[in-house]
């Protein structure tokens, strides 16, 4: 009976649907399919590929195993200039490709998506963040790497988790007054750790804002041996339990060197890729978010960080789509505290 039906739709219609699966295919294709060509136009075209720790594990995977750079905001700015391939595609969000782009605007640099940004980069505008820097022409403008080219064109100095506490407490040093932007709970860390005179921004991630404090004692109580690990950007009381505070790389490097088995982790599940990687033998545990008053759509994973995707990444290594183009003014600007940031130390 089947096959009687098949034979009645006209041989033009069957043609026509047979040219529209052809042009669909590679949507029906499987993952491994997808992996192995983005791996071969990689090879074959000499492109880099550049990951966050936040990423997919798959995207980590794949980057890793073409020779390329997963890592933390500071070691992706640095790692694009570096490399001798002039089409490079960083996964991540839209700032990480603007700062690739400002520190090699003779390259072609793509993402799998343009639409990943972050709340914290959201929460900055450009012009809303001149009008707040006119108010304090006395002070140092610090801006984390989590904001737009157009921010950081205004400021004095960039700086990532991993070096915002050294580079505060160098200009401290110096006697400079500063304006910081825009995570206001980093911020907060690091005026106490170096009671440097700092002016705050009014700026949150949305996921780390969400580790809560008795939800995490609570769970301490559950594995009294583990090691508590807290991202900078968390609130206070949260940080305050923590054994390490520090960036993505430095918690990844706590916990490889730790003597300890078991860990509690206080940053986008993401980084467990890692973590896992390197110590098959150790075991880590979420810190707790949401509970009462959770306004976070996606608790311990940046929703966008998440829009990275096998399927978009082979979109941007076969098509180039997504490229990023920034005005020229605005990276010659940017440029001078993206370089004060390389350079540091």
């Amino acid at each position: 009976m089947e096959s009687s039906n098949i034979n009645l739709v006209p041989k033009s219609l069957l043609k026509k649907h047979k040219q529209k699966i052809n042009v669909n295919s590679e949507k029906i294709l499987s993952e491994e399919i997808i992996i192995e060509k983005i791996k071969n136009i990689v090879i074959e075209e000499n492109i880099y590929l550049i990951s966050h720790y936040y990423t997919d594990p798959k995207i980590q995977k794949i980057t890793e195993e073409l020779n390329g750079c997963v890592s933390d905001s500071l070691q992706m700015a640095k790692a694009g200039s570096i490399s001798d391939s002039q089409t490079i595609i960083v996964s991540g969000v839209k700032f990480m490709g603007e700062t690739a782009k400002i520190l090699s605007p003779e390259k072609t640099i793509i993402m799998p998506t343009l639409e990943a940004t972050c709340s914290l980069d959201l929460g900055c505008p450009a012009d809303d963040f001149k009008n707040f820097c006119e108010s304090y022409p006395d002070r140092e403008i610090v801006v984390y790497a989590n904001t737009s080219a157009e921010v950081k064109a205004l400021a004095d100095w960039v700086v990532t988790s991993s070096i915002a506490l050294e580079v505060v407490d160098y200009l401290d040093s110096e006697g400079k007054k500063i304006l910081w932007a825009p995570d206001k709970h980093l911020g907060s860390y690091i005026r106490n750790q170096t009671k440097a005179d700092m002016i705050m921004w009014d700026g949150a991630c949305v996921v780390h804002e969400e580790f809560k404090h008795e939800g995490l004692k609570k769970l301490i109580k559950l594995h009294p041996d583990a090691e508590i690990l807290v991202h900078p950007e968390s609130p206070s009381s949260v940080v305050d339990l923590a054994d390490c505070v520090g960036s993505t790389s430095q918690l990844i490097n706590h916990a490889n060197l730790s003597e300890a088995k078991k860990f509690v982790v206080a940053t986008d599940k993401g980084i467990f890729y890692q973590l896992l990687k390197n110590n098959p033998e150790k075991e880590f545990y979420e810190a707790p978010t949401a509970g009462n008053g959770a306004t976070c759509n996606s608790c311990s994973m940046c929703p966008w960080m998440g829009m990275n995707s096998i399927m978009n990444l082979y979109d941007a290594v076969k098509n180039k789509t997504h490229e990023i183009s920034l005005d020229k003014k605005i990276m010659k600007e940017a440029r001078i505290s993206l370089d004060r940031m390389v350079n540091f130390k």
